[in-house]
């Protein structure tokens, strides 16, 4: 099983490779993604990263509220979307 964790207030530089190298010392990734703006194409400052459901816990721990590129980073499990 997967468990999606949200990433919130990341640089606006970071690109999903940055996002999975920094969470995959924790765990394993899946796949992550950043979300951009529909007409600019600009990141929107959050993004997701889908992981192994044992490692979750431990990711969570591991990087909410840590330094991420300057920014102190909000990490915690993806709410199921609203629709």
């Amino acid at each position: 099983m997967a468990k999606t964790l949200y990433v919130g207030n990341l640089p606006w530089g970071t690109t999903e490779n940055d996002l999975t190298d920094a969470f995959r010392s924790y765990g394993t990734v899946i796949s992550s993604r950043i979300i951009t703006d529909k007409e600019t194409g600009r990141s929107r400052g959050f993004g997701f990263v889908e992981v192994d459901d044992s490692d979750a816990d431990k990711m969570v721990s591991a990087m909410n509220g840590s330094d991420f590129g300057g920014r102190q980073v909000v990490v915690n499990e993806a709410k199921p979307r609203q629709g």
